[in-house]
């Protein structure tokens, strides 16, 4: 049996969602193929913080749009997000203070709520931060975190709503091409044609653009998050904060935890087999991201660890997506490598990759930065203001 569509999205994380949506909202009949369940990959063990802090105009903007849709999720998309607002604070280095003050001024022009504030007032907002090698702090009082579950889920209905089809627990194990032009996929089950393929298959992506004869530089690496439950004094929730100096984020959870996961570009080195891998906290992760953690705001230090678990980033070369029409008039496209920061871009990205499959002439975000090619031309994505793998 054939079934046929006018696209097919591979992948049900937030970015196969989020474009199964804003295509089926174009009037498109869709088709959402996946090898598990909905938020089964990356996407379902997000830790799913919500800031605007880039270094990039574009992901900037990117950022920003986003943040709105998750402000007024229920009226853009319907359902939950489980947005809660906290505040975000970026800490850096004395070193990088001219970058993070750029960097700030750029996020400022494009609209973001966002300002340089000095320690005494990031003590205020959470107390017990060690300050003292600190000068300044980037400080988005609209940041926060959502639930990656509500999300991606709250997501797949609304294309549902709209017509689109999700097959769950159906992997792709082929594409078909003639003359140059896909015209469908191969499952276990079925075929299902279609003259648009979008690979939106997160750590999976670099497998399914080979079934095309592309090698897309996209690597499945394990990475790690720890919860730690605060102790008595501090069970009020408090900002997510990146600390570049300590390579460490946290964020609050809901329990009195606080779960933190690390700003480091070596996790790219920690490739593994998406679909065999250790899913389990590593003990010598917990002592690391708890040394860390305490560094930053000591009385934490009697906080109880109440384990974690490994998931799984998307790594490119550059720590940026790519988002291309891979093979240049096939109609087989790659939304994929978002490298751990691309939940929260995830609302935009879908009208990106929407604008792309449609041929858009007035695209809302242009995706030439992120096309397939800039590695060839050894022209990676690089910030303005660079202090790690922010963006």
């Amino acid at each position: 049996m054939t079934e046929t569509f006018d696209v097919i999205v591979i992948g049900a994380g937030i970015m196969g969602c989020s474009a199964a949506f804003e295509l089926a909202q174009r009037g498109l009949k869709v088709a959402v193929l996946e090898k598990g369940s909905i938020g089964a990959g990356s996407t379902g063990k997000s830790s799913a913080i919500i800031r605007q802090h880039y270094s990039n105009e574009l992901t900037a903007r990117m950022a920003l749009y986003s943040l709105r849709v998750f402000q007024n999720f229920e009226e853009r998309i319907g359902g939950e997000c489980g947005f809660t607002q906290t505040g975000f604070a970026a800490l850096v280095a004395a070193k990088d203070q001219a970058g993070l003050e750029a960097n700030v001024a750029l996020q400022r022009r494009v609209g973001i709520q966002t300002e340089l504030i000095p320690p005494a007032a990031l003590r205020e907002l959470m107390p017990g931060l060690e300050t003292t090698d600190l000068v300044c702090a980037a400080y988005e009082p609209e940041g926060g975190y959502a639930d990656p579950n509500l999300t991606v889920n709250a997501y797949a209905n609304a294309a549902r709503r709209l017509g689109a089809k999700f097959y769950l627990d159906t992997e792709v194990t082929g594409l078909r091409f003639t003359g140059g032009k896909v015209e469908g996929v191969v499952t276990p089950k079925e075929k299902f044609d279609a003259p648009l393929v979008l690979n939106c298959a997160g750590p999976w992506g670099a497998q399914v653009a080979r079934m095309a004869g592309l090698e897309a530089p996209i690597n499945a690496c394990r990475v790690q998050v720890a919860f730690f439950r605060r102790p008595a004094g501090y069970e009020a929730s408090h900002p997510v904060i990146a600390d570049f100096i300590h390579a460490t984020y946290f964020r609050s959870e809901t329990g009195q935890l606080t779960l933190v996961g690390l700003i480091d570009p070596g996790e790219a080195n920690a490739v593994v087999n998406p679909d065999s891998y250790n899913e389990n906290l590593d003990a010598d992760f917990v002592l690391d991201a708890g040394e860390r953690l305490i560094r930053r705001c000591p009385p934490l230090e009697a906080s109880q660890s109440t384990g974690g678990y490994a998931g799984l980033y998307a790594i490119t070369p550059d720590w940026h997506p790519i988002i291309d029409e891979a093979l240049p008039g096939s109609g087989f496209f790659i939304c994929a490598g978002f490298s751990g920061h691309g939940f929260k871009l995830g609302p935009a990205v879908g009208v990106m990759a929407a604008d792309l499959l449609t041929r858009s002439t007035t695209p809302k975000f242009d995706p030439a930065l992120f096309r397939l090619s800039r590695y060839a031309e050894n022209t990676p994505v690089r910030g303005q203001y660079e202090y790690s793998i922010a963006g």
